[in-house]
């Protein structure tokens, strides 16, 4: 690292004062080991919010990654996890928060929504962030959201999971619904989608719907993976506070994804995220914090 900032210093030298020259590399570390994190992460925030402006209508993924590098056996430290939110259309991380180590994503998630203006936005998440009480709080921040429903609420899952089923067999005789189909073809594989988006009230009514603030649409998404070794199929379920479109929905959920190939893979693949062995302190936290800025900042 040092030979690498010599390298540099006659460029650094346009926007800094070095009259000691170059700091050492245990310098750079001592440093990113005191930094207050939380700090740090406010400051990404506020840099990203007066880039980025209204994110009114932009599809917003919030979702979990682990810096698998992280943990220290000595220590008896597990990794680092972070709970990320990021802007789809300007592909651009807004906010970061750690979870704590003896909780999970539920605490980190509301932690986050605080921290980022989301107003106008729609909130996308995995089965994790669907709480009645994370649902409340978008609302209340003045944003939609469309959320996965999965077995972790599980009369309500089942509930639909039936309602579905039943319907299929009717070849939904009756049923006030919008849908959508759609065939993609790319990496090897065909998979076909079909998208029902359907009003609460032509379920007669949800378990504890009156829980869920603004609900308005179920979402349900069949898919069919044509592969070389095989042909696979699911059924998935989401809750929105959107109106009943079956192909605005469609495009929502696809672009949750942008979080997974857009920030994660290329955190991996080109910052080699995962491969870090920093682990001392607060280390860990701050370097992923320079990542995602310098991810923004390529982005940009």
């Amino acid at each position: 690292m040092k030979f690498s900032f010599l390298s540099k210093q006659h460029w650094l030298k346009q926007f800094l004062e070095l009259p000691n020259g170059i700091p050492h590399h245990d310098t750079f570390r001592r440093v990113f080991e005191k930094i207050d994190p939380k700090v740090l992460e406010q400051k990404l925030t506020q840099w990203v919010q007066k880039l980025l402006g209204s994110v009114f209508e932009q599809v917003i993924p919030i979702d979990g990654k682990s810096l698998r590098g992280s943990y220290d056996r000595n220590q008896a430290k597990k990794n680092l996890h972070l709970v990320t939110a990021w802007a789809c259309e300007n592909r651009l991380v807004l906010g970061q928060v750690k979870v704590d180590s003896h909780s999970n994503e539920i605490t980190a998630i509301p932690a986050l929504l605080e921290l980022i203006d989301v107003t106008g936005a729609i909130i996308t998440m995995d089965a994790m962030g669907t709480q009645t009480e994370i649902i409340k709080q978008i609302v209340q921040k003045k944003a939609n959201y469309v959320v996965c429903l999965k077995s972790n609420h599980p009369t309500l899952y089942n509930l639909v999971k039936s309602w579905f089923e039943l319907q299929v067999s009717r070849q939904f005789a009756g049923v006030k619904m919008t849908n959508y189909r759609q065939v993609e073809k790319g990496h090897n594989r065909i998979e076909k989608r079909r998208v029902w988006a359907i009003p609460v009230s032509e379920l007669g009514g949800l378990y504890n719907q009156d829980k869920w603030a603004g609900l308005q649409t179920v979402v349900i998404v069949e898919r069919f993976r044509q592969q070389w070794n095989g042909t696979s199929h699911e059924v998935q379920f989401y809750l929105s506070s959107l109106t009943v479109d079956a192909q605005k929905h469609s495009s929502i959920i696809r672009e949750h994804w942008s979080i997974e190939n857009k920030q994660h893979w290329v955190l991996d693949v080109t910052f080699e995220e995962d491969k870090s062995r920093i682990r001392a302190f607060n280390s860990p936290q701050n370097l992923a914090v320079l990542r995602r800025m310098a991810l923004n900042a390529l982005n940009l």
